[in-house]
């Protein structure tokens, strides 16, 4: 009985979409419909398209700082991937690598977009480089920020938790602030960034209507490997890691290098998981420069979103 009153007491409803949108759809924040999904994004800046892709637990917001530095010489396009943000879970609970691909295709398509340079972080790298391999004719450039693709022997402890039937079930119904705070500091190289005000930021994002669910949906899946398609990636691609990463091993980096026919690598001492939030200003500045000296190669186009 103690422990399910224990239980009981951290047991946290979702939060209504709207309840969250004064509050994190702000500014440029804008919704498109993409195959019956509604869509979070922004669409800031001008010049050649560049489009961001989150990881695991995070939104569009992670790219804040490149979007700060980037926006003077790229049209930045970013959005909450499907079971994310406030975008939220898709209709079918598919989360496989392959639907999260379909999306990318469909989003480019929504806004028209002929060629693009494409990034992504953790799973929205692995999303990207699958993306690049599927549709090398749209990919310009790639950049990988600690990009998953290869087995990891040792998963963060969320999601071990939520491959646990019982404890999976308790996942979508407790408060997911302890969870949060334990892996943002396991995702920086100097946890002491981590501020309450950051993790009060990812604890609602979880806490929109139906991501938890949607979190546990996808870590259910059963593991695909599918690191042998890494080689078959034809973009220039910079690869920008962090050495102290606790989640995806800088030994990775080095695996991806070696993949990739034109690859470079950059590894950042003392920087974590998620370089574009712990050093964004730096890890902004270097994908810059890769990026203008792609663009100066062959222009990319830039054509308006079609809602």
């Amino acid at each position: 009985m103690g422990l399910a009153v224990a239980v009981a007491s951290q047991v946290e409803g979702d939060l209504p979409l709207e309840a969250l949108k004064p509050e994190l759809a702000t500014g440029a924040s804008k919704f498109v419909d993409v195959d019956g999904l509604s869509v979070h994004y922004r669409d800031e800046g001008s010049g050649p398209p560049l489009l961001l892709l989150h990881g695991t637990g995070s939104s569009l917001h992670t790219w804040d700082a490149w979007t700060e530095e980037l926006r003077g010489h790229f049209r930045v396009i970013r959005m909450d991937l499907p079971g994310f943000g406030l975008t939220g879970p898709n209709r079918d609970d598919d989360y496989r690598i392959g639907k999260y691909v379909e999306f990318v295709e469909a989003f480019r398509r929504k806004f028209g977009l002929e060629s693009f340079a494409l990034a992504g972080n953790s799973l929205g790298g692995q999303i990207a480089w699958s993306y690049a391999v599927a549709h090398p004719e749209q990919v310009r450039a790639l950049v990988l920020l600690d990009p998953a693709g290869y087995p990891i022997e040792h998963p963060a402890l969320v999601f071990r938790l939520a491959k646990v039937p019982g404890l999976a079930w308790l996942m979508t119904r407790l408060d997911p602030g302890p969870i949060t705070a334990r892996t943002l500091r396991d995702a920086y190289g100097d946890p002491g960034k981590v501020t309450p005000a950051l993790v009060e930021h990812y604890r609602r994002l979880a806490l929109r209507e139906g991501n938890r669910r949607a979190f546990v949906a996808r870590t259910s899946l059963r593991g695909e490997d599918r690191s042998a398609d890494i080689a078959r990636v034809r973009a220039p691609t910079l690869i920008l890691w962090g050495k102290e990463d606790r989640l995806i091993p800088v030994a990775h980096a080095h695996r991806f290098e070696q993949a990739i026919p034109e690859a470079r690598l950059i590894v950042y001492e003392g920087v974590g998981h998620v370089p574009m939030e712990e050093i964004g200003h730096r890890s902004a500045t270097d994908a810059d420069a890769f990026l203008r000296a792609r663009e100066g190669a062959t222009p990319f186009s830039t054509p308006e979103v079609r809602h």
